[in-house]
C-alpha cells in the first residue's frame, strides 16, 4: 500500500520560507516521478511542481512559483521536498504530495490527477 506523509507546513510571515517534506512508503521510490500540488480555499487543486524519477534531473514548476520554489528528492530517505522562499499570502493553501503509477513521467503529472495522494499539510502566509 502506498503511503505519502507530508510535513513541514505552518504559519509564516510574508517573505519567509518553509520546507515541506513528503515521506513515501514502499520500495522503488526512485522509480517514481513525484509531485507537489495545492488547494486554496474555494479553488480547485492545482499543480505546483514535479520531479522526474531517478536522480530527479528534470523538474517542472507552475509559472508563479518559478524561481521561488525548489523541488528535490532524496532516494535514500524515500523523501521529496519542496523548498519555498519569498512566500506571499497568495500561496496559502493545503499542499499535497502525490505520485502516479509508473512510468508516468514528471512532465505528464503536471496535467493529470495522480493516483496516490498524501493527507496534505497546511501552509498559511500572513501579510
Amino acid at each position: 500500500q502506498v503511503q505519502l506523509v507530508e510535513s513541514g507546513g505552518g504559519l509564516v510571515q510574508a517573505g519567509g520560507s518553509l520546507r515541506l517534506s513528503c515521506a513515501a512508503s514502499g520500495r522503488a521510490f526512485s522509480s517514481y516521478a513525484m509531485g507537489w500540488f495545492r488547494q486554496a480555499p474555494g479553488k480547485e487543486r492545482e499543480f505546483v511542481a514535479t520531479i522526474s524519477w531517478g536522480s530527479g534531473d528534470a523538474t517542472y514548476y507552475e509559472d508563479s512559483v518559478k524561481g521561488r520554489f525548489t523541488i528535490s528528492r532524496d532516494n535514500a530517505k524515500n523523501t521529496v521536498y519542496l523548498q519555498m522562499n519569498s512566500l506571499n499570502p497568495e500561496v496559502t493553501a493545503v499542499y499535497y504530495c502525490a505520485r502516479d503509477l509508473p512510468p508516468t513521467p514528471a512532465r505528464l503529472m503536471r496535467v493529470i490527477s495522480p493516483k496516490f495522494w498524501g493527507q496534505g499539510t497546511q501552509v498559511t502566509v500572513s501579510s
